[in-house]
């Protein structure tokens, strides 16, 4: 169980921060002088050398984005310029694939962080360019808001794997939804049948609340308050839920730790943005009060069951269940070991899940529960502290990678095992890179009095 410390405070992480945006910098310049974009997207690294890996093209908007939260955090123009080339050039695709779940992931992190930054007034304000990316945001909520499968009291975006499958992780994408409504945009099919987007994602994050994650409600044998299911599986016939099942965790019974911090960040994020509605925008969706609730357990949930599975340190091992975790004794009641030899942590997960901590914090704190809040934020300062100190920062100037020791894909062998190793480690991912920038911002405008970051700040 992770220990929580209760006398760090934010800007004890300073040194911390400032060294992490210098190597930064870093890598984000050799990733763009060594790597051939025409290979597809990088995906992870082997041999600290990003590399491609086909499933889907869902990692280039870390890759662009990471750039421009370069800019955001450090002012430096060359990697703004890096951030917008590459958005115009490599991010029209991703507008319009109709066949993805992660439009929340590629396209928030470019076009709307250069929207954001232009209504922050951190960019020049450009009416065409700010035309440019809010027209980007509109057609990709949109799009995304397509991919739909209807159940009879609500509905949701379904995987890449079909309209019978619902993943975890998507809850995160309905942020391109939530913009997307922001900036007057809905979804207009046949005889002009306009729906709106914010219902759909409140949909979908009640769906996923409901049975993604597990409540100890005696649901199957395996219901553990605040472990989640990779997948969902429905019956589309006649809409009817059938089981769990996983993609890269190790069972459907088991949880996929990644999985479970997109659900923290996802929830938390998300009840910010419900928390800034009026009511009547909520009116026909079961109303602000009860949406609030349904994500606040969610997230509560989620986060304690991080906090209860995660060694001391706060670096979860890649699945709760994974079957060589039977075999390292206590592992819970000491700091995790990415060089052990059965089971490998994921670090990408760490940097996810912290600031899901550190935003239900703020949250609860807003909300006048200030010793949740304390509880929450202390947990995902904790966790920070650690995620940036060796053996999981990178200082290697050859590595591409700036957080060491993620996992990809567990169960189809994807993840670099090096020499002498039984299991993966040494490597990073484009994902938990990206994260661990966007974790760093956003304590970084805290320490700064800044403006507090949110993927929706400016929005009318």
């Amino acid at each position: 169980m992770l220990k929580i410390d209760n006398q760090i405070k934010p800007i004890d992480l300073k040194p911390k921060m400032e060294k992490f945006w210098r190597l930064s910098g870093e890598k984000i310049r050799l990733i763009e002088d060594n790597y051939d974009p025409d290979k597809g997207s990088p995906v992870f690294t082997v041999n600290g050398r990003y590399t491609n890996r086909g499933w889907t093209d869902w990692t280039q908007g870390f890759q662009i984005g990471s750039a421009i939260l370069q800019f955001d955090a450090t002012g430096q123009n060359i990697f703004l310029e890096i951030g917008r080339q590459n958005t115009l050039k490599r991010m029209a695709p991703h507008l319009t694939h109709t066949g993805v779940h992660d439009h929340g992931f590629n396209n928030v992190s470019t076009y709307g962080n250069l929207f954001r930054l232009m209504i922050e007034g951190k960019i020049p304000l450009n009416e065409w360019e700010k035309n440019f990316y809010e027209l980007a945001l509109k057609v990709s909520g949109t799009v995304q808001a397509r991919r739909w499968t209807d159940l009879e009291n609500g509905g949701y975006i379904y995987s890449f794997n079909g309209p019978h499958s619902l993943f975890v992780d998507t809850i995160r994408s309905c942020r391109i939804l939530m913009i997307s409504h922001k900036l007057g945009q809905s979804l207009l099919v046949e005889n002009d049948w306009e729906i709106s987007l914010l219902q759909r994602a409140v949909q979908h994050m009640i769906t996923t609340a409901k049975y993604a994650v597990y409540y100890g409600e005696g649901r199957d044998s395996y219901d553990v308050r605040g472990r989640t299911a990779h997948e969902s599986i429905f019956n589309i016939k006649d809409g009817n839920y059938r089981c769990p099942n996983s993609q890269q965790g190790y069972s459907p019974f088991t949880t996929w730790t990644r999985g479970l911090s997109w659900a923290m960040l996802g929830f938390t994020e998300e009840l910010e943005f419900i928390d800034t509605l009026d009511e009547a925008e909520l009116e026909d969706i079961g109303g602000k009060e009860s949406v609030i609730a349904i994500l606040l357990n969610g997230a509560q949930a989620t986060c304690d069951f991080y906090i209860e599975h995660t060694p001391l340190d706060g670096i979860p091992y890649w699945d709760t269940g994974a079957p060589g975790l039977a075999q390292m004794g206590d592992y819970l009641d000491r700091e995790a070991d990415p060089f052990n030899d059965f089971e490998p942590v994921d670090s990408s997960a760490a940097v996810i899940a912290t600031q899901g901590l550190l935003r239900l914090g703020a949250f609860l704190r807003k909300s006048g529960d200030t010793e949740g809040g304390d509880y929450y934020f202390q947990a995902g300062l904790t966790v920070m502290k650690r995620i940036f100190e060796e053996p999981y920062l990178s200082n290697n100037v050859s590595h591409e990678g700036l957080i060491l020791h993620a996992i990809y894909h567990r169960p189809n062998g994807w993840d670099h095992i090096p020499e002498g190793s039984r299991i993966p480690n040494g490597e990073s991912c484009m994902w938990g890179d990206y994260h661990a920038r966007e974790l760093v911002l956003y304590l970084n405008r805290i320490i700064n009095d800044e403006t507090y970051y949110t993927f929706y700040h400016g929005m009318p």
